[in-house]
């Protein structure tokens, strides 16, 4: 007989594991229902910043088809949202009326925006009433709001120094759009970067056409303009920043309601076991940007360090192909086939890049400690190396690089402006590798002598879509089987579906292949 899965979410981790499934709805082993909120299928919401510029498509966004789904025998309902869970009926109490029954339960129910508490927006966070001309960009309905500014070429405000209203605010400046980014704090990305990374990042956005302001706390909006528009941002020194629009990028909160609803523990997010498993409910999992693998177990070494759900389409993707095996062996030889998989893998620390045509940026793990801090010995473990920090900065020309480095290898790593540089130290950091002793050598990565861009990417195994974990050997294969585009690459290997960094890499190995130089 086989096992009724539901899966209630359908953004980019829930279209992954259902990717994964089809195989086993195909054979009949399972019978599958996916529960989208909105009356789109999954699609890339990392990107949606793109499509509100005009460098992108709906269509190019979209990670799944309902139609193709149902003909696999998917059975998917969108604009539907899951009321509550009735534990005891193992049932799903839908806003349509219906309860379907499960097996195995799923939350793939994402995260929704931070919504500050300013005057002039309703307080409900999690029914916020956002004036016209203020949004949130989560949707692509949000992104239409912002494609009309920015066609306009009118005044956008950003208000948050994150990664994705950083790339925002550049995409709308690049495109034509009166860009200003107010967050609090000293310099942007400020729980990221660290001091010196922070003020060569603020000046290179100022370089870019961008006012920034920085340290300023919002207190309010006003909504002055025709039919009640959003017409200024204000400022708790009583300032006023007048602008067309005004993005909300301040973060984003597990949604976790529906899983509290029904009794589940949770913390940041569901909590989970590494198996995915919701506490006290093996037949119901959490992935993605809801849930948070925590186990129940006090002296387990991965959860004493665990700090909640990483928000990146990476780590979810993850989960989803790790969930996927582990749901196909329940279907196929029951509890005991499942016990005989490996847990889900700890995640690595993740890096931060921006994405932009104007700035290079790469930020991982811990770079706060600056060259002339000391490490008393006391507070190491014994045997321990010391730390050691190399640091160099060019801020009149936006370039930063730190390096701070145990044992040779890195703990962390701050570039601005050195693209070379940036790729290498990702590189190494993702491995574990050790430095050169003299680190100076990779500067010169990005040196005028480096006349070939390529030159700190000839690795083939390299990663090349940290996202989907796509090496590029697989890439290379793919472009040498007829693959000519992006698109087209991203289709054969998944290579390019996440975030969109890797996107100029791929074009560039594509176009090397093509002229007749190897990649």
């Amino acid at each position: 007989m086989s096992e009724r899965i539901v899966v209630v979410g359908f953004g980019p981790v829930a279209a992954r594991l259902v990717d994964e499934l089809l195989p086993t709805v195909r054979s009949g082993l399972v019978q599958l229902l996916v529960v989208g909120q909105e009356t789109e299928a999954a699609y890339n919401r990392v990107m949606v910043a793109e499509l509100g510029v005009g460098r992108t498509t709906a269509e190019a966004l979209a990670m799944a088809d309902a139609a193709d789904l149902a003909a696999d025998g998917v059975e998917v309902r969108l604009g539907v949202t899951a009321k509550r869970i009735d534990r005891a009926r193992k049932q799903v109490v839908l806003s349509d009326g219906t309860t379907p029954g499960y097996d195995r339960r799923l939350f793939a129910t994402g995260s929704r925006p931070v919504i500050p508490n300013l005057t002039g927006i309703n307080p409900d966070p999690s029914h916020p009433v956002l004036p016209l001309g203020v949004t949130a960009l989560r949707d692509v309905r949000d992104a239409a709001q912002l494609r009309d500014t920015v066609t306009a070429g009118k005044r956008v405000i950003v208000l948050g120094g994150g990664v994705l209203g950083l790339e925002t605010a550049l995409a709308a400046a690049e495109e034509g759009a009166v860009t200003t980014v107010v967050h609090n704090g000293p310099y942007p990305l400020g729980r990221n970067i660290d001091r010196g990374g922070g003020a060569v990042l603020a000046a290179s956005l100022r370089n870019s056409g961008i006012t920034v302001a920085g340290n300023a706390r919002s207190t309010a909006v006003e909504h002055n303009g025709p039919h009640g528009m959003f017409s200024a941002l204000v400022l708790d020194d009583g300032s006023r920043i007048e602008g067309d629009l005004l993005v909300l990028s301040c973060g984003v909160r597990p949604r976790i309601e529906l899983a509290e609803g029904c009794g589940l523990p949770s913390g940041t997010g569901i909590l989970v076991d590494h198996h995915l498993r919701t506490y006290h409910e093996p037949h119901m999992f959490a992935i993605g940007d809801c849930a948070e693998v925590h186990c129940a177990d006090a002296e387990c070494p991965e959860c004493r360090t665990a700090l909640g759900p990483s928000g990146l389409v990476g780590p979810g993707w993850r989960q989803a192909e790790w969930l996927a095996g582990y749901l196909i062996l329940l279907a196929e030889g029951g509890q005991d086939a499942a016990d005989t998989l490996a847990p889900l893998p700890q995640e690595k620390p993740g890096v931060v890049v921006l994405k932009a045509r104007g700035i290079n940026l790469a930020v991982a793990g811990d770079n706060s400690a600056e060259p002339w801090d000391d490490e008393p010995l006391g507070d190491m473990p014994s045997g321990q190396k010391r730390r050691q920090v190399a640091q160099w900065a060019d801020p009149a020309h936006g370039r930063y690089v730190k390096m701070t480095t145990r044992g040779g290898a890195l703990e962390g790593l701050v570039t601005v402006g050195m693209p070379r540089t940036a790729a290498e130290l990702v590189m190494l950091f993702e491995r574990g590798s050790e430095l050169p002793a003299d680190r100076s050598l990779l500067l010169r990565l990005d040196g005028p002598d480096q006349l070939d861009s390529s030159a700190s990417n000839n690795d083939p195994q390299r990663t090349v879509c940290r996202c989907a974990g796509v090496s590029g050997t697989i890439i290379e294969e793919a472009v040498v089987d007829g693959c000519s585009s992006v698109p087209e690459v991203s289709k054969a290997t998944r290579a390019g579906t996440g975030c969109g960094g890797c996107h100029a890499d791929i074009k560039g190995m594509i176009e090397r292949h093509f002229q007749g130089v190897p990649a």
